[in-house]
């Protein structure tokens, strides 16, 4: 490992807050302790930064964390470091508190303040991918997928027992705005009669015949759909169902903000605690403005404009899947 003039190293989280966050944390924290640098924590991300809410972390700092939902250095959003005085500010607090390099633990718009700051102030910053999206690319997983999808599933088990009790249509919403990689692998998982996700044509039609053709076969029936659906999401779909099938029995459930919460599973306690280690020596080695993730179970480095440019494309034959196993 080369020889740096690293001292102290700022770790931060920021964005929405996803499961997993805290082991990464932890990642850091320690693997920066065993190479003799110092930690400083910031806390409330970027807002933080500028607010200079840091302190020195040690070993007890993030004991007893690595199975904690959440983050204990706290997330928020901050439309003050999208200005280029905000940013000084922020630059002036590291200053201030002698950091003199960053781990950044969030997603993509973490990752494109990070690479507009580092530029501005040569400040050297790498980062690590937490996400319950899994829309990054660089990385096959992002920290908190794994337990956001099972959270997902194990809600959805537990509406399809009222749903086959009650001959009951359920349309389930869960979080993705942007992509629909939850509603894509949950949907497999729970065996969902249709998912609905943004990116791909919503065909309503297609949707009545297959309620048609399981009306006398199936006493329950899930769908699910990503909130960025182009329809308009779960009570959208459920509307028009419900005017074409008055006499259904449907229902509509929105899952919400529990598939951010939660403790992390073993996959995203793994997953960070090995980003972690990558992540601390990776600056140590020099690097800068790269994301550090997993590709193939291979520790890989993505340049931060590739892994805010880009969305994880969907694999056409996910689709085919659902499809063909709704028979």
């Amino acid at each position: 490992m080369s020889t740096t003039s690293i001292e102290n190293i700022g770790v931060f989280t920021s964005g929405g807050d996803s499961p997993g966050m805290n082991a990464a944390i932890r990642s850091v924290v320690r693997t920066a302790l065993y190479y003799n640098i110092q930690v400083t924590g910031i806390r409330r991300g970027y807002e933080g930064m500028i607010n200079g809410d840091m302190f020195i972390m040690d070993r007890r700092s993030v004991a007893n964390i690595v199975q904690r939902g959440g983050t204990i250095l706290k997330t928020a959003r901050s439309e003050q470091f999208r200005t280029i005085e905000g940013r000084k500010l922020a630059y002036q607090q590291l200053q201030k508190n002698k950091v003199d390099a960053l781990v950044a633990i969030g997603g993509d718009g973490t990752f494109a303040a990070a690479k507009i700051f580092g530029q501005e102030f040569n400040i050297p910053i790498v980062g690590m991918p937490a996400t319950i999206d899994n829309d990054l690319f660089g990385t096959d997983f992002t920290i908190g997928y794994d337990t956001a999808i099972n959270t997902v599933i194990n809600a959805v088990d537990r509406i399809r027992d009222t749903a086959e009790s009650h001959d009951r249509l359920f349309i389930v919403e869960v979080m993705g705005r942007d992509g629909g990689l939850i509603a894509l692998r949950t949907g497999i998982a729970t065996g969902a009669e249709a998912i609905l996700i943004p990116g791909t044509t919503t065909d309503i039609e297609a949707i009545y015949s297959r309620l048609e053709r399981d009306r006398r076969h199936k006493a329950s029936k899930i769908i699910i759909v990503a909130e960025g659906e182009e329809e308009g999401g779960a009570f959208k779909i459920g509307d028009q169902i419900k005017e074409k099938y008055p006499n259904y029995d449907t229902r509509v459930s929105i899952l919400g903000h529990i598939q951010r919460g939660g403790s992390p599973s073993c996959m995203d306690r793994v997953l960070a605690s090995r980003v972690g280690v990558a992540a601390v020596e990776g600056l140590l080695d020099g690097h800068r403005n790269e994301m550090f993730g997993l590709i193939h179970n291979t520790i890989t480095s993505t340049d931060f404009s590739q892994t805010v440019k880009h969305n994880t494309v969907i694999n056409p034959n996910f689709l085919k899947i659902v499809e063909i196993l709704s028979l």
